[in-house]
């Protein structure tokens, strides 16, 4: 099977932008709200947001980076070594909104892991889920993003590939692999 478009340049562009705009109706002014990005390629997602609410006159919105590397269940079992990323959360989140974002919802564990992560931050009054693209159909945990750029129904066979400009050279979404036919 050839890999699948679900997001070109334009459609990855307005949905950055609609998912900002859903951010401002929803916080106003921003003034109890930060936002987090998780690694690795969350941060891509929350630069993007983060960028996009400063042109659009919200540039005191408190912005981190979070490693889950050593809160993930599967850490250990990978076989190879770990090498963690960057947290950088130079600010308070007790008792404030705090925005979570990555890329892809999937299963559910990252969004775990993340939310353990931050509690030694701090307790925030409030956690929503911002995610580009959410795969609903194999989730583990109980586990809902607040806003969502695409939903993908896709089967655990198949992978969602988000190509960055930062790093692919151009922006798009991707359904990749075999979808398993049984029997």
């Amino acid at each position: 099977m050839q890999p699948r478009a679900i997001l070109d340049s334009k459609q990855f562009s307005l949905t950055v932008q609609r998912l900002c705009h859903q951010l401002i109706e929803n916080h106003t002014d921003f003034s109890n709200t930060v936002l987090i990005g998780v690694q690795p390629r969350g941060i891509y997602m929350a630069n993007r947001i983060y960028s996009l609410l400063q042109k659009l006159g919200h540039a005191n919105v408190p912005f981190g980076k979070l490693d889950i590397t050593f809160y993930r269940d599967d850490f250990r079992v990978k076989g190879k070594p770990i090498e963690a990323n960057e947290t950088n959360i130079d600010f308070s989140i007790e008792g404030k909104r705090v925005v979570l974002i990555d890329d892809v919802l999937y299963t559910g564990r990252t969004i775990r892991s993340a939310l353990d992560a931050i509690l030694d931050f701090g307790r925030p009054d409030d956690v929503e889920l911002l995610v580009l693209i959410d795969r609903r159909l194999h989730r583990h945990l109980p586990i809902e993003a607040k806003y969502v750029g695409k939903v993908v129904d896709s089967v655990s066979t198949e992978k969602v590939k988000v190509d960055w400009k930062e790093t692919d050279g151009k922006d798009s979404v991707w359904i990749l692999g075999e979808p398993k036919v049984t029997a």
